[in-house]
């Protein structure tokens, strides 16, 4: 019988620069995804409040410290970073998506222009502002995209499309160089 062998979804995978672009992988971390039972926002927000977080508004992320509630759906959002508080359970489906995720972060200026080329959603500051996440494909791959500040985002992908992320994201950062390149 084979032996499977954890590995991190981006192991030996370096951050790329290009166009004043940086894309770079993201580590592993906890995923959990947090389904509202009918009637039970009130007691999923009683459990959360042990982590210092509220259920988000629709297209709205929350943090305390290094964990994250991110809106995914209606009455549905990923814990990130952490554990489920105890209760949660009882009010919300909590069911453990760690290793089925797999992230990178896109910085710089030029990152929702970059990504116009593959997200059909409007990702400037001015429409998608820091604390924003939406579900949303990247060209036909189903994601999750924050924005985590004024030139970043996450995107957050099934990990079984990790690689193809990272191969289209690269693309599109060499064209951006390149057509840098001919202008200058």
């Amino acid at each position: 019988m084979p032996e499977l062998i954890a590995k991190e979804a981006w192991q030996g995978q370096a951050a790329v620069t290009r166009a004043g672009l940086v894309l770079a992988p993201l580590q592993d971390r906890p995923i959990w995804s947090v389904a509202l039972f009918p009637g039970g926002a009130d007691g999923a927000a009683t459990a959360l409040e042990s982590l210092g977080l509220g259920f988000p508004e629709p297209n709205r992320w929350v943090s305390a410290a290094e964990v994250r509630l991110v809106w995914t759906g209606r009455a549905q959002a990923f814990l990130m970073g952490a554990e489920p508080p105890a209760g949660l359970a009882g009010h919300a489906a909590v069911t453990d998506q760690s290793g089925g995720w797999a992230g990178v972060s896109l910085s710089g200026p030029a990152g929702p222009e970059a990504l116009a080329r593959l997200v059909p959603v409007d990702l400037r500051p001015g429409s998608f502002p820091a604390g924003a996440a939406i579900r949303a494909p990247v060209n036909h791959m189903s994601a999750v995209i924050l924005r985590t500040g004024p030139e970043t985002v996450e995107v957050w992908v099934f990990r079984s499309m990790a690689r193809t992320l990272w191969h289209e994201l690269t693309e599109v950062l060499a064209r951006f160089e390149a057509r840098a390149t001919v202008a200058g």
